[in-house]
């Protein structure tokens, strides 16, 4: 048979921002549109061939469909095919969505290998693809070989952070603050206890101090002497004074 037609068309990655563009298993490609008008009938099928980017320059075109290389032989053949669509859905007229999800069909295995699967991909590549026009009679047109595609390296199950980092973030400070708080309230209870504790201390320590500092004065009267003849006494604790005679009357 003739050798497949070569088409200008490349097949990529959208360029805009799109949710899971690419993630640990999968990646979108823009779908093509208007690229197989000329080369296909509305009985031929349009195949989407994945290859480990060091293993495309090897891969060969099977003949018929049923060669097509199995999802469930990609780790051996480092190949396979997979997203049979038929080419009307690539015309120019057919309203289509813009991308197409490769590696999306998580059910894959089930079927045995009898049918072609889109099933995960089993590691982060790099791939290339291409898409292949097969008709009744074997390959017909294909596209150029893409750019290696390389995909996001996933996270084992122990580093998977449930919580978004902002909350993250919100629940660091938060746990800060209430750290702090903790700290400054077992600070004040710490110095109440400190200061009822430091006062009766100083209370016990002023009545002991009082008690010993305290004197006791006694009244100390001192040994009688002896009283002369005709003493008489005056009040207690003023001694003992000789009477005086009487003083003599002034002259008149």
């Amino acid at each position: 048979p003739a050798p497949p037609a070569l088409l200008p068309y490349m097949p990529r990655v959208p360029a805009a921002a799109l949710p899971g563009k690419l993630t640990a298993t999968t990646f979108a490609l823009e779908r093509p549109r208007c690229v197989f008008d000329c080369h296909a009938n509305a009985s031929d099928a349009v195949w989407l061939a994945v290859a480990f980017a060091n293993a495309s320059a090897a891969f060969r075109n099977p003949p018929s469909r049923a060669d097509v290389p199995r999802y469930e032989g990609l780790p051996t053949a480092r190949s396979y095919m997979t997203l049979e669509t038929p080419a009307a859905a690539y015309a120019c007229s057919a309203p289509s969505s813009a991308i197409l999800r490769v590696g999306g069909d998580t059910a894959c295995g089930d079927q045995a290998g009898q049918d072609p699967c889109n099933g995960p991909l089993p590691s982060p590549g790099p791939y290339r693809v291409k898409f292949l026009v097969m008709g009744c009679h074997g390959p017909k047109a294909e596209t150029r070989w893409s750019d290696p595609i390389l995909l996001r390296r996933a996270n084992s199950p122990s580093t998977i952070d449930p919580a978004p980092t902002r909350c993250r973030s919100d629940m660091v400070i938060i746990a800060s603050v209430l750290a702090s708080l903790g700290a400054m309230l077992a600070v004040l209870v710490l110095g109440a206890l400190g200061a009822t504790a430091w006062g009766s201390l100083c209370r016990r320590d002023s009545g002991t101090s009082t008690f010993a500092r305290r004197s006791y004065r006694t009244h100390h009267i001192p040994p009688a002497l002896p009283r002369p003849p005709g003493c008489r006494c005056s009040p207690p604790g003023l001694g003992c004074f000789a009477p005086q005679p009487p003083r003599p009357c002034p002259a008149e």
